[in-house]
């Protein structure tokens, strides 16, 4: 009994052993294949990425005055545009150095007349007024706003009221229009802008942007992408030499009418930050001046050759207008636009075939 006793605690004791060694050989397989821990990899959540990117507020563009692209708080009111004449008879014109954008046209005998256009500034008395002309609805019709000028032949005055524009006529009776002292008519007409706001039809607001702007002079495309200049002598006709010349200590372009500094009655140098040559067709119509002579126009929906200078330098561009109340936009040559630099803008509207721009 005692034999059979201990070989059966041997064979126990051997049970366990074995029993043990089969759970550490277990262990020790279970410790050679687990690889080494690693993070959990980390969830991202789409929406909280998004809501991220929603919270992170858009940089703030500063307004500006539609017409010249100078910061500021634009005024609600519309644009008025006035005919003022430029014979030597009518100068020095007043105003002329306050409007934000001026259009020089060429009319009857060779002389040029202008459009200037006000939004920004609000000087005290404008002049002298002229009649209005065929060309004059394709500048303004884009503003809708108010278009003052003295008076006009029955048809012109036709194709105003067909542009959308609120007339303001002296002929007509407007209020805000006299006759000044000191100056023989016709060229003795002037007008006060402060008038004219106070008669603007309901609906007539600010206009749109009618030229791109760059934010900053540095950034306008003649600036950053043309070449050094610094005169601009235009042939519009025999009678319309206007030349610019860069001045780099006031950054604006000072006109002159042929040799002469041409200056404003206020004794102000007529200058601007961008001067812009427009080439278009110049056809005559079927309206008469005195002696018979056709009354021209230009044909300007459509496109055409243009050359931009701001900041001394100037840039080729190409001018496009799709309809009369569309405003005009200028593109360089690989489609972009042709930014101004902010500030005032002289438009030269140059007869295709006879006038000329010659830069140096």
């Amino acid at each position: 009994m005692a034999v059979t006793g201990r070989r059966g605690t041997t064979r126990g004791r051997q049970a366990r052993a074995g029993a043990l060694a089969a759970v550490g050989a277990l262990l020790a397989l279970a410790a050679c294949g687990s690889p080494t821990a690693t993070p959990a990899p980390t969830v991202t959540n789409r929406a909280e990425v998004a809501a991220d990117k929603q919270a992170v507020p858009a940089p703030e563009v500063p307004p500006t005055w539609p017409l010249t692209g100078v910061p500021g708080a634009p005024d609600p009111r519309p644009a008025i545009a006035v005919k003022i004449e430029n014979t030597s008879a009518a100068r020095p014109q007043s105003g002329l150095e306050n409007a934000d954008v001026v259009w020089e046209t060429v009319v009857e005998f060779e002389v040029s007349r202008f459009v200037a256009v006000y939004h920004s500034q609000a000087p005290e008395e404008i002049g002298p007024i002229r009649s209005v002309r065929p060309m004059d609805p394709l500048i303004v019709a884009p503003l809708h706003g108010l278009l003052a000028y003295s008076g006009g032949q029955a048809g012109i005055l036709d194709l105003v009221a067909q542009s959308g524009v609120q007339e303001v006529s002296h002929d007509g009776g407007a209020p805000g229009m006299y006759r000044v002292r000191g100056r023989s008519a016709p060229h003795n007409v002037y007008g006060s802008l402060s008038t004219w706001w106070g008669i603007a039809e309901p609906g007539r607001t600010a206009p749109g942007e009618q030229f791109a702007f760059a934010r900053s002079a540095d950034r306008a495309a003649a600036v950053t992408a043309g070449t050094p200049a610094a005169t601009l002598d235009f042939r519009l006709s025999g009678q319309a030499h206007p030349v610019w010349s860069w001045d780099a200590a006031s950054g604006t372009w000072l006109r002159s009418e042929g040799s002469q500094p041409a200056t404003a009655a206020s004794g102000a140098r007529l200058s601007a930050v961008n001067v812009v040559s427009i080439t278009a067709p110049h056809p005559p119509t079927s309206y008469g001046a005195q002696g018979g002579a056709a009354v021209p126009t230009y044909e300007l929906v459509g496109s055409g050759d243009a050359v931009v200078a701001t900041g001394g330098r100037t840039v080729v561009a190409r001018w496009q207008k799709d309809a009369q109340d569309q405003p005009m936009r200028l593109f360089l040559p690989d489609g972009s636009d042709a930014t101004l630099a902010p500030g005032n803008t002289w438009v030269e509207l140059v007869p295709a075939g006879s006038g000329t721009l010659t830069v140096s």
